[in-house]
C-alpha cells in the first residue's frame, strides 16, 4: 500500500484595514513559529532593558542620597574638627595661665618659708608643624585637657599646703614693728645712736627716734602685738611697750595719755595713745624704739622709705 506524501502546514492570516478590505496572508509552519520566537526574544530584551533602567534609575536616587549624606558628614567633620582646634587651643591658653598661677604659688612658698618643688613646667604641644597650625584630633584634645585637670588638682593640693603656711607668714609680718606710729607728722629731731646730751655737757647714746609732733597727736602701733608694759617707764615718761614676734619689741614714750592695759592684744594702727612730755623730755614729742631681742637697733630701716631718711 503506498503511503500518500505529507503536505507541509501553512497558517492563514487574515490582515484586515479599517474601514477597509481584508487580505489573506499564508505563512509555512515554521515561518509563524520564527516570527513567535522573535516576538519572545523581543519582548523579553524589552521587559530587561526596562528592568535595568529602573535598576539605574534606583541607584542613581541612592547615589543622590549618598552624595548628600557624604556632604553633611564632611560639613560635621570640618565643624568637629573647628571645634577640637577651638577646644585645643583653650587648652592651650588655660595651661600658660596654669604655669602663671605656678609661679606665683612657688613665689607665694618662697614667702611663706617652704621648700620651693622644683616642678617641671607645664608642657603643652604646639599645633602642627610649618605653615601653620592643625587641628588636634578628639583624642588629642581630651588628652590636653586631662593635663590641665591634672595641673589643677596639683595647684590645689599646693595650695591647701601653701595657705596655712602663708598665713602664718603673714601674721608675723603684721606682727612686725614696720610702719609710722604718726600720721600727718614729719621729721626726725634726734636719731639713733651717740648724740649730744640735749640736758647737760657730754654725749650719750640715744636708743631710738625722737619723732616731731603736736601734743595729744595719735600715737599708733607699728604692728600686733601684745602690750607687754603701759605705764610710767622712767626717763621715757607714760610709755607704752609691746611684745611682737621674732623677738621684736617696740616703745612708744612721752605720751601724755596712755589707751592701752598691759596683755592687751593690739592691732597694727590701734592707737596706743596721745603724744606728750612726760619724762626726760625737752618738749611733745614722741620717742619711738624698736628692740631684738631685747637689744636697741635703728628704727628706720622700719620705716617707710619717705621717712627713713628725714
Amino acid at each position: 500500500m503506498k503511503r500518500q506524501a505529507r503536505r507541509p502546514v501553512r497558517y492563514t492570516l487574515l490582515l484586515a484595514r479599517s474601514g477597509g478590505g481584508s487580505r489573506a496572508v499564508s505563512l509555512p509552519g515554521w515561518a509563524v513559529a520564527l516570527i513567535l520566537v522573535l516576538l519572545t526574544l523581543w519582548t523579553g530584551a524589552n521587559l530587561y532593558l526596562w528592568h535595568r533602567s529602573r535598576e539605574a534609575r534606583t541607584l542613581e536616587v541612592r547615589l543622590q542620597a549618598l552624595s548628600q549624606e557624604a556632604r553633611r558628614l564632611s560639613l560635621a567633620l570640618e565643624a568637629e574638627r573647628a571645634k577640637n582646634g577651638a577646644l585645643s587651643e583653650e587648652a592651650k591658653r588655660t595651661k600658660k595661665e596654669l604655669e602663671e598661677i605656678k609661679k606665683a604659688i612657688e613665689e607665694l612658698r618662697r614667702r611663706a618659708g617652704l621648700s620651693p618643688l622644683n616642678a617641671l613646667p607645664v608642657r603643652y604641644q604646639e599645633g602642627g608643624q610649618g605653615g601653620g597650625a592643625v587641628a588636634a584630633s578628639p583624642e588629642e584634645s581630651l588628652a590636653g585637657w586631662a593635663e590641665v585637670r591634672a595641673e589643677v588638682l596639683d595647684l590645689r593640693n599646693q595650695l591647701k599646703e601653701v595657705v596655712p603656711a602663708l598665713e602664718r607668714t603673714l601674721e608675723v609680718e603684721r606682727s612686725l614693728p614696720r610702719g609710722l606710729p604718726l600720721r600727718g607728722y614729719e621729721g626726725i629731731t634726734s636719731f639713733f645712736g651717740v648724740r649730744k646730751n640735749p640736758f647737760g655737757p657730754g654725749y650719750e647714746f640715744h636708743d631710738g627716734l625722737d619723732l616731731s609732733a603736736p601734743y595729744g597727736a595719735p600715737v599708733y602701733a607699728t604692728g600686733g602685738g601684745v602690750v607687754a608694759r603701759a605705764g610710767w617707764m622712767g626717763a621715757y615718761g607714760l610709755a607704752v611697750l609691746l611684745d611682737h614676734a621674732e623677738g621684736y619689741q617696740s616703745l612708744y614714750g612721752h605720751l601724755s595719755r596712755i589707751l592701752v592695759r598691759p596683755g592687751q592684744r593690739v592691732e597694727r594702727g590701734q592707737v596706743l595713745g596721745y603724744v606728750g612730755s612726760t619724762g626726760r623730755s625737752t618738749g611733745p614729742h614722741l620717742h619711738y624704739g624698736v628692740y631684738r631681742y631685747g637689744t636697741p637697733v635703728d628704727p628706720r630701716p622700719y620705716l617707710p622709705p619717705t621717712w627713713a631718711g628725714r
